[in-house]
């Protein structure tokens, strides 16, 4: 079978499993199956057909300016979430805190870009902060990353300039209306709290100001209508100069607040 055959087969049976543009997945799958080995391939596709993620069938997501390995075990890094790393790197911080680390793909992302910087990654699966170590390892970040399974702030010490969090932001109500990729291979408790959506937020704000520096930022990933909410939330707390920053979209995906 040549590769124009397999291509056509691989993306007819992507089709018929319901998966988007399913020749260009063939595509990638088959640029990303070394020797052209025909067997490794359909195996892939048979993967994909399943509804795993491509980014699990690959084994890598690309986000920000990096390659991150990415599993079953963290959140699949979205390109939304890059609204949120623009936005901390216009904030000025030498220590920063990522609150539910994962992948590691906010807190190494933005360490890449302030080589002085110095950062904590925390989450309470072991598993992630394991993916998180191996992907700070690939990009020599090891140095100035260290990850503490954490649930929120109960293991953090010091003091940060910065807090960024991507928090399970999904209601528990909203959970079935997700992609299958989405909802049957990605580690549930990084997309809900089981309740509103809203549980981390209300946890965080409260505790943040004790671990900022004064004048220090926290920045948050939100849904798109979870802004007001969490903008109220942060205002009373105390923050200042909050701020609902869109993404590329147009949909409110980033809350801004200002320790005082």
């Amino acid at each position: 079978m040549t590769p124009d055959d397999l291509l056509r087969k691989g993306a007819a049976i992507l089709s018929a499993a319901g998966v988007p543009d399913p020749m260009r997945e063939a595509r990638i799958l088959w640029r990303a199956t070394p020797d052209e080995d025909s067997a490794a391939f359909l195996a892939k596709i048979e993967k994909r057909a399943l509804r795993m993620p491509l980014s699990h069938v690959l084994g890598y997501r690309d986000f920000y300016k990096h390659r991150f390995i990415v599993t079953s075990d963290v959140l699949d890094p979205r390109p939304d979430t890059e609204t949120l790393v623009d936005v901390a790197l216009q904030a000025q911080f030498t220590r920063v805190l990522d609150l539910g680390t994962g992948s590691g793909c906010i807190l190494l992302s933005l360490l890449g870009e302030r080589p002085a910087a110095t950062g904590v990654g925390t989450d309470v699966s072991q598993a992630a902060l394991d993916i998180a170590a191996q992907n700070a390892a690939a990009l020599d970040l090891t140095p100035r990353a260290t990850y503490v399974k954490s649930d929120w702030f109960s293991n953090v010490q010091g003091s940060f300039d910065l807090i960024v969090s991507n928090p399970p932001y999904i209601a528990a109500a909203e959970m079935n209306d997700l992609q299958h990729e989405v909802r049957l291979f990605e580690p549930t408790g990084a997309l809900t709290d089981g309740a509103d959506g809203l549980s981390a937020y209300r946890i965080i704000a409260r505790d943040a100001a004790e671990y900022l520096t004064p004048n220090g930022w926290l920045i948050f990933e939100i849904g798109p209508t979870q802004g007001a909410a969490v903008t109220a939330m942060l205002e009373n707390a105390g923050f200042t100069d909050l701020q609902v920053i869109p993404d590329l979209d147009g949909r409110d995906r980033v809350v801004v607040g200002k320790n005082t």
